[in-house]
């Protein structure tokens, strides 16, 4: 295997099990979606649009088999969600940061929204609660995880920097 195939499966397990790890602490959406978010953002701009898909992936299922999320009809929901925030942010982000930050939480909200009212209409009985914390909620922890994320990428960019100007 290639040196930068091992490198980028390396970094997408840190990052999975540094959601999965913060997950399993239990703390309240407000502070994991954030959490989770920020490190879907990272694997995305970071490593690749496909790593922080990998990560968004693993995280719901590994939430439902822990019993963190009790509701598995919301599975797929969660998943669409992270999928599209990790290329939205990884693909628009390579162009214009911010902006592909800002639209990944919008598409992360529409998506969500769109699959919660999909399984509504189609009979499955959304308890309220979770209706809430798979809609707008959805919005404010993936705004926060981006200011979050920009954060860290940019104490990534810079430990780059100077990594490469200390091996010269």
């Amino acid at each position: 295997m290639r040196q930068k195939t091992v490198l980028v499966l390396v970094r997408t397990a840190v990052l999975a099990a540094l959601a999965l790890a913060f997950q399993s602490l239990g703390l309240h959406q407000y502070i994991t979606g954030p959490v989770i978010n920020a490190i879907l953002y990272v694997a995305a701009l970071f490593i690749s649009p496909w790593s922080g898909v990998a990560v968004g992936i693993i995280t719901p299922w590994t939430a439902f088999l822990v019993g963190i999320m009790k509701f598995a009809p919301v599975i797929p929901v969660i998943i669409a969600g992270n999928v599209s925030l990790a290329l939205v942010s990884g693909y628009v982000g390579r162009y214009q940061k911010h902006l592909g930050l800002g639209l990944a939480a919008v598409v992360k909200f529409l998506v969500m929204t769109a699959g919660i009212r999909y399984l509504i209409m189609t009979g499955t009985k959304v308890p309220a609660p979770v209706y809430a914390a798979m809609t707008l909620t959805q919005l404010f922890t993936a705004l926060i995880g981006a200011v979050v994320a920009l954060a860290v990428l940019e104490g990534l960019r810079a430990f780059d920097a100077r990594k490469r100007h200390d091996s010269t």
